[in-house]
């Protein structure tokens, strides 16, 4: 069960003129679900994504590398549920070829204008006939309101489909995302897509993907694990003309922090939905480094599971977070507003039941404050609990 998470409205997803979403039940691993998506993009609109930095990158990550680098402008993107196709050698990449031809005689484009995703099992052979005789369906059903089947459409181990919507003026954002597992990006989420009908040239969309993704997507763990298939796209029809910078910046990392927030409320087996802010540190970096020791901590996550304030878990985290010089003595932390330690120890004043009472909440807030400069950072986690040895035990059975 989600924290604290419910599945967005038809109403509360707005359409992005410029795209329409088509999705098709294709049987790639499970029959009876949607598993097979299109988007389709109307002329001139502009694409940029950011992947993975894990060296056993799937074969659509390769595949859509190679499409985005060619210059042609992308008219459609591919994504199925089900099978990761990663893993899978020569074979792979060309079965994620397969999948763009055959959108691309379509969609009536280049087979390099579309872009191919997958997430689901690794090591498996994709079943691209299974794409394949899907995809007119796809086609078929294009429609600009299909936001909310979209996300269904992408879903693995997610209990929730994952949409978000905002204005920015004028101009309109709406996205989705997939993950909750396998969940610690160095670049983006497992999948995720974020449309808006402003007008952005390639450079400014390009630096807009990347200055989202390390503000939203950059900034979540689940388990510490880096997928080989993640990728974030940010697309621009330009439907709307220009509109505010600012603003438009806003409305994007408001989604893709909506997005990201989601996965993480949707952490397999999870209960408890974390931040973990730290404060005053030298640095960005040195910030990260303490706040994503407790995010990734099993023992850290586990006691947040048991409801347990184990202080030391979270000491012994920041302890080894490797920040040069880390002067311990004038670290302070805090759960929600309840000082637990400071001076190297526990703080006086802390109650084992001002402890226990903030470990119970299904939302916590911890803060760290370093005394060391200007700096601060935020990570958003959750718990371990048995469930999530449970479903990852099984996910291939």
């Amino acid at each position: 069960m989600a924290v604290n998470l419910t599945p967005p409205g038809p109403e509360d997803l707005l359409p992005v003129k410029g795209v329409r979403l088509g999705v098709a039940q294709a049987g790639i691993r499970k029959s009876g679900r949607k598993d097979l998506l299109v988007v389709a993009l109307a002329e001139g609109a502009k694409v940029a994504g950011v992947f993975t930095r894990n060296r056993f990158c799937a074969a659509p990550v390769q595949v859509a590398k190679e499409h985005l680098a060619s210059g042609r402008p992308t008219r459609a993107l591919v994504v199925n549920t089900g099978n990761a196709n990663a893993g899978t050698g020569e074979a792979g990449v060309a079965h994620a070829r397969t999948s763009c031809e055959e959108a691309a005689r379509l969609l009536g484009c280049d087979p390099r204008q579309v872009l191919p995703f997958s997430t689901g099992v690794i090591m498996e052979p994709l079943p691209v006939e299974r794409i394949v005789a899907a995809l007119p369906a796809c086609v078929a059903g294009l429609r600009e309101d299909s936001w909310g089947h979209a996300a269904e459409a992408i879903m693995t181990t997610d209990t929730v489909p994952k949409a978000r919507s905002r204005r920015a003026g004028g101009a309109t954002v709406t996205g989705i995302a997939k993950g909750a597992g396998m969940i610690r990006p160095d670049m983006a989420t497992m999948l995720g897509f974020v449309a808006t009908d402003a007008a952005l040239t390639q450079d400014a969309l390009e630096r807009l993907v990347a200055d989202a993704a390390d503000h939203s997507f950059n900034r979540i763990s689940v388990d510490g694990d880096t997928s080989t298939n993640d990728s974030f796209i940010l697309i621009a029809t330009a439907a709307a003309g220009r509109c505010d910078r600012a603003r438009l910046r806003d409305a994007v990392l408001g989604v893709s922090q909506g997005l990201a927030q989601a996965i993480v409320r949707d952490g397999e087996g999870a209960t408890k939905f974390i931040t973990v802010r730290v404060d005053k540190g030298r640095n960005e970096a040195e910030c990260r480094s303490v706040a994503y020791a407790i995010a990734h901590s099993p023992l850290v996550k586990t006691a947040f599971f048991a409801s347990d304030p184990n202080l030391g878990r979270l000491l012994a985290a920041i302890g080894n977070s490797r920040v040069r010089g880390l002067d311990v003595n004038r670290v302070e932390l805090y759960l929600d507003n309840v000082e637990v330690a400071r001076s190297g120890g526990r703080a006086p004043e802390y109650r084992e039941e001002d402890g226990k009472r903030v470990m119970a909440k299904s939302e916590i807030a911890v803060r760290v404050v370093l005394n060391r400069g200007k700096a601060a950072t935020t990570v958003w986690t959750c718990d371990l609990s048995h469930e999530y040895v449970t479903i990852n035990a099984e996910y291939r059975t």
